[in-house]
């Protein structure tokens, strides 16, 4: 390069000496200065200084050798690894009961406190009794004469029966006696219904509740009117508690046959167990368990709803309630995994920096599966053993030389 720059320069010259001697006419007479010969070398060594400069430059910026990247370093590391998904769940009561009363009339007390526990068969209002009361006893009365009835049919019987036998009296009036006696008894069993009847209806006078658990708001006053459909109140089974969500189709298909094996069991055993994370972030203590799936995918969502169960013996979960729940659905038999921060995403797809025994990067495109915690499963474009760039990955380029960082000792 050197050679041919001098060259250059030297025909340069030569065509300047070869200008400067030509006759130059009509031009205005010139100021004395230096000689021809002079001004010549002199722009000469000039130019040949630039020429020498600016080719040692060069070579010196050539011979400079770019120092290699320091970075962090991890192996690929192959094992069994449980695979964990999230899904919303709403909460609900085991059993939700609403509390309505079985015959009409005007409430005239509130035996609970609202909000509070409250046992099976615990009284929670109470409708006027006074009506019920009086029917009661009308039907009674009413027993009491067909009772009278039916005795009397009866001596009719017993005294008829040998004068018949005598041809005392006629057969015929036999017969009228003996089906006297069918009747009062049919009477009989009719008021004792009857008086079954106004007994029942006196006893759901008092509204109680047919589960434990805790009861809602009461949802009239005392003095309304009430029938068989005013909802007077709820109260819900809270222990164990539900937990509702909801699955895709893809992956109900993906879990269907461990699914439909446990369908028959009243309740399932082999389930992944189930984390219940509350809406303030914290982990509820005890474990949940799948019970059902439903029966149909719903058509507007596409998804299939799942319920669970979870221990709630201090009333902790209350029905409403909101959280994620968070099982480990499969496990992933021979996983490649490399930390997340050694993948990088470009335009949908994604890859890894692996070092090789030279110290030199390879870029590799990668598949990559689910999250782990901090690890990311990898499908394809790496093997075992092999180690991949975590820190560093913007100093760096396909092909490049890189100096692994030692990682400090504990303490240093």
């Amino acid at each position: 390069m050197a050679k041919k720059s001098r060259a250059e320069l030297v025909k340069w010259h030569g065509w300047r000496l070869s200008e400067m001697h030509m006759p130059r006419h009509h031009a205005p007479a010139a100021v004395p200065s230096l000689s021809c010969n002079a001004a010549s070398r002199l722009v000469l060594a000039l130019l040949l200084a630039t020429v020498s400069s600016a080719v040692g430059c060069g070579k010196t910026n050539a011979a400079s050798a770019i120092p290699a990247s320091e970075v962090e370093v991890a192996t690929i590391a192959q094992k069994d690894v449980p695979v964990f998904s999230e899904w919303v769940a709403t909460l609900d009561g085991y059993v939700n009961a609403q509390i309505q009363p079985q015959v009409t009339g005007y409430t005239i007390r509130q035996t609970y406190k609202e909000g509070s526990f409250v046992h099976k068969g615990q009284m929670l209002f109470q409708i006027d009794p006074r009506p019920f009361q009086a029917l009661l006893d009308q039907a009674n009365a009413q027993l009491a004469q067909t009772q009278a009835q039916l005795a009397k049919t009866q001596m009719d019987v017993d005294r008829d029966t040998p004068l018949a036998k005598a041809h005392a009296v006629a057969q015929s009036q036999l017969d009228n006696d003996i089906q006297a006696k069918r009747a009062a008894a049919a009477a009989v069993k009719a008021a004792e219904a009857q008086v079954e009847q106004a007994h029942l209806n006196l006893e759901f006078t008092n509204v109680r509740s047919p589960i434990d658990g805790m009861v809602g708001i009461a949802q009239v006053q005392i003095g309304n009117l009430v029938n068989p459909t005013t909802v007077l109140t709820s109260v819900s089974q809270i222990d164990p508690i539900k937990a509702y969500f909801s699955i895709s189709e893809q992956e109900y298909l993906h879990y269907a046959e461990r699914i439909n094996a446990e369908a028959q069991k009243e309740r399932p055993s082999n389930g992944p167990p189930f984390d219940l994370i509350l809406a303030d972030g914290t982990i509820y203590p005890h474990k949940g368990l799948g019970l059902l799936t439903n029966r149909q995918v719903d058509v507007s969502t596409g998804s299939i709803q799942i319920v669970c169960s979870f221990p709630n013996p201090h009333n902790f979960l209350r029905p409403g309630q909101f959280g994620r729940l968070r099982a480990a659905s499969e496990i992933r038999r021979g996983a490649l995994l490399v930390p997340q921060k050694a993948v990088s995403e470009l335009q949908g797809s994604y890859q890894l920096a692996v070092v090789g025994a030279d110290d030199k990067v390879s870029i590799r495109a990668v598949k990559v599966g689910d999250r782990v915690g901090p690890m990311w499963i990898v499908e394809s474009g790496v093997k075992p053993g092999e180690v991949v760039v975590v820190e560093g990955l913007q100093k760096i380029q396909n092909g490049a030389m890189v100096k692994i960082k030692q990682p400090q000792a504990k303490g240093d």
